[in-house]
């Protein structure tokens, strides 16, 4: 016998597998054991939430206690931030606001319509929450920039603006009108400035780099054979160099760029595009003008296409090492397709090629979804461990069972370029909610997360600690 048969038969043998018994042996759920088994470890907690919540708390149980809405991996702790009544009943994406180190507030987008608040503020230390600006629609990605502003973006058709924000503590009130892309009213509202040379999309992720490069996708769907929501790259005619904050809002690189999208598809001279080409390999297609319909623009240059693009986390790691890479979600459609979603990751060489455009860009997996963990739609890259947590946004009732959030590790040294392991963190306990906008501090050991059309009928907003 050949030592490697002699090697195998033995491990198999000790792990109490041999032929006879194979049928009644899964490795995957040995694997999936070994994950819990080693969470802490691996995760940082002690044992993982073992199964999805199927349980639909009241209105009066949650008003009374908010944490009752969420169930935790042992060793985790949830404390309110704040359930104010004026809180956004749809909370979602967040930025802390003045930094990661030591944030002093949440600059929140609110998810619902023209009448109701867009953006609001809520300080970390009392819950307090102050509206920004009204007259959004559908506001759902909230990013603080290099140069010290806030982005926030609509979701909404091929119309979405992207707005930029400054002084986020002192601005106050301001309506914007979503005809124009003008701010007025309130405090302040010269703070507040739309940034069309990026175009006009359903923004939800966006990944900013601190020259000013940014990339972004459509929250968009196939649909009687169009492709779905691509990806974009928008390099800044004037990047960031660094310093203090900008004194003016004139001076941020988001005032003017080239906009390009991402086609896959290298062979026979970057022409292997179009249907099954939807990872490896491809081209940053130039997208000219300002203002620019870019989800028209996907269709008319074949741009390739995913189910509903969601929210993207930066890789800081691969920042710190000079390179850009960044992963987030396509949620896929569980109930009605069982398409259950995935997690991809793009690549685009160093910091300096990003800027130059110089790369060649590159998409791959690394979580495909399944019933059990389906249709991803938030993601947050854990500071300190180099996990990613990753948010459901799944059919609740329609699948009888509640949303929940994964902690996935991050691809290793093995021969698959799949993340290598995932378990679940935390399980709603209201069917009709889904948990949104999830980020940690710079340290990695506090998350916050908004509980989004939640029973109580506004925003409840946790934080979350205790990871080792």
């Amino acid at each position: 016998m050949h030592k490697f048969a002699i090697v195998t038969a033995l491990t198999l043998a000790g792990l109490g597998v041999g032929a006879q018994t194979a049928p009644s042996f899964d490795f995957g759920s040995f694997v999936e054991d070994q994950l819990r088994a080693k969470s802490r470890q691996l995760f940082g907690i002690v044992t993982p939430v073992p199964s999805s919540s199927t349980a639909s708390v009241d209105a009066a149980t949650a008003e009374a206690d908010p944490t009752s809405l969420v169930t935790v991996a042992h060793g985790l702790h949830v404390k309110v931030v704040t359930a104010a009544a004026n809180a956004g009943a749809n909370i979602d994406m967040m930025a802390p606001w003045p930094d990661d180190i030591a944030p002093t507030h949440l600059i929140v987008c609110n998810e619902q319509g023209t009448a109701q608040p867009g953006v609001q503020r809520i300080r970390l230390s009392d819950g307090l929450v102050e509206t920004i600006l009204t007259g959004t629609n559908s506001c759902d990605p909230a990013h603080r920039t290099p140069w010290g502003t806030v982005i926030v973006g609509e979701e909404v058709g091929n119309t979405g603006w992207l707005i930029e924000i400054a002084n986020p503590l002192t601005t106050t009130g301001v309506t914007f009108d979503r005809r124009t892309g003008l701010a007025s009213g309130g405090v302040s509202a010269e703070n507040v400035v739309a940034r069309p040379a990026v175009g006009r999309l359903a923004f939800e992720g966006i990944a900013l780099y601190e020259s000013g490069v940014m990339y972004y996708g459509d929250e968009n769907r196939p649909s009687q054979g169009t492709p779905g929501g691509a990806y974009f790259k928008f390099v800044p005619a004037f990047p960031w160099t660094g310093g203090p904050p900008i004194s003016d809002l004139s001076q941020s690189p988001l005032v003017s760029g080239s906009v390009y999208g991402l086609r896959l598809g290298k062979r026979s001279g970057n022409t292997d595009y179009g249907q099954g080409s939807n990872t490896g390999l491809g081209v940053w297609v130039p997208i000219p003008g300002s203002n620019v319909d870019l989800r028209a623009a996907a269709a008319s240059l074949q741009l390739t296409g995913y189910y509903r693009p969601e929210d993207l986390a930066i890789d800081q790691a691969a920042q710190a090492d000079g390179r850009v890479r960044f992963c987030g979600n396509n949620t896929g459609n569980e109930g009605d397709n069982q398409n259950d979603g995935e997690t991809i990751c793009i690549t685009d060489g160093t910091l300096d090629e990003a800027l130059a455009n110089t790369a060649t860009p590159e998409l791959q997996y690394l979580v495909i979804g399944y019933p059990d963990f389906a249709m991803m739609d938030n993601i947050a890259y854990q500071p300190g461990r180099g996990s990613w947590l990753i948010q459901e946004d799944g059919d609740g009732p329609d699948v009888g069972r509640n949303n929940d959030i994964f902690s996935c590790l991050d691809d290793g040294p093995d021969a698959n370029l799949l993340s290598d392991g995932c378990i679940r963190v935390l399980t709603l306990n209201d069917l009709n909610a889904e948990t949104t906008g999830g980020v940690f501090d710079a340290t990695g050991t506090r998350y916050w997360v908004s509980v989004q059309h939640n029973v109580t009928g506004h925003g409840v907003v946790l934080e979350i600690t205790g990871w080792r």
